[in-house]
């Protein structure tokens, strides 16, 4: 199952790279706490891997590729469940210099009956799911803590 979505984000390429990273989606995401098996000092390194959980299933994840400022990519497994990749794509958009526009992408296969009904249901609410991110990012952006930012709030669908 393939999903593509966009949403903007009121800063520039460079800057909003970060929001999509292991570490930087912390900031933004509510639960979101990577575990890194291995200590890393760049979490954007391909090869990284690291690991989340979320509603009692836990998650590994690889970095495949990045291009920063420009793209990350992610392989994913949740083992019994499904396995995937995640694309995240930021480039210029409106005034020059400070908005993006970012393309995520969500690749998955389901590993059971279950998880093929619960990705038809994260299928279905895509659009919303990716407007939870602009809205926790925005959120986060404009709290007290960022000078703007403190933690945002979104939740952990299957493809998360």
């Amino acid at each position: 199952m393939r999903l593509t979505g966009t949403i903007t984000v009121p800063l520039p390429p460079e800057e909003a790279f970060r929001l999509f990273t292991a570490r930087g989606e912390e900031d933004w995401v509510d639960g979101w706490h990577p575990r890194f098996p291995v200590p890393v000092e760049d979490d954007t390194e391909p090869g990284t891997v690291f690991e989340t959980r979320a509603d009692g299933e836990t998650t590994v994840w690889v970095v495949l590729g990045r291009l920063r400022g420009r793209s990350i990519s992610y392989a994913r497994v949740t083992p019994g469940s499904r396995a995937g990749t995640v694309a995240v794509v930021l480039e210029p958009a409106g005034e020059p210099g400070r908005h993006s526009r970012v393309t995520v992408t969500y690749d998955l296969t389901p590993l059971s009956d279950t998880a093929a009904r619960e990705l038809g249901e994260f299928a279905d609410g895509y659009p919303a799911f990716l407007a939870s991110w602009q809205s926790a990012i925005e959120t986060w952006l404009s709290g007290p803590a960022h000078a703007g930012g403190g933690p945002g709030e979104t939740n952990s669908p299957p493809g998360s």
